[in-house]
């Protein structure tokens, strides 16, 4: 059984940002102090990538843990089981989706878990930029 109310686990859920976040903030800075110039959740795009960078024919998709499922640290939360399992579990054949959409069209696509950004941002910035010709 959740430990908060209704409303608060609504205020809580209705906070989340699907846009913006601080996961995406700290990658798109450092790739701009690297001077890549890119774009953000273009909706011409497939799927609405992170960052895209139509030169180099790149889709950046920057995945939480929690929502896409990561096999090291997703989890399912205790209360309404069956809902979060499904959620997930659609949120996961969505990401296969669009993967396989940029693969069959020839472009490179990244997916960064979330907690490659927290061990090691640099690592991701490079693993990114490999694709960019300077």
């Amino acid at each position: 059984m959740d430990n908060v109310s209704n409303d608060k686990r609504s205020k809580t859920m209705k906070a989340v940002k699907s846009k913006n976040t601080t996961l995406e903030l700290r990658v798109r800075k450092a790739l701009w102090n690297r001077n890549v110039r890119y774009r953000v959740n273009n909706s011409s795009l497939y799927g609405k990538p992170d960052i895209s960078v139509k030169k180099y024919k790149l889709v950046v998709f920057i995945d939480s843990c929690y929502w896409h499922g990561c096999p090291l640290h997703g989890r399912i939360p205790k209360s309404n089981t069956s809902f979060w399992e499904a959620k997930i579990q659609r949120n996961k054949e969505r990401d296969k989706k669009v993967t396989n959409y940029y693969l069959e069209k020839g472009w490179n696509i990244v997916r960064v878990w979330e907690h490659e950004i927290n061990e090691d941002l640099e690592a991701v910035v490079s693993k990114i930029t490999d694709y960019i010709d300077y």
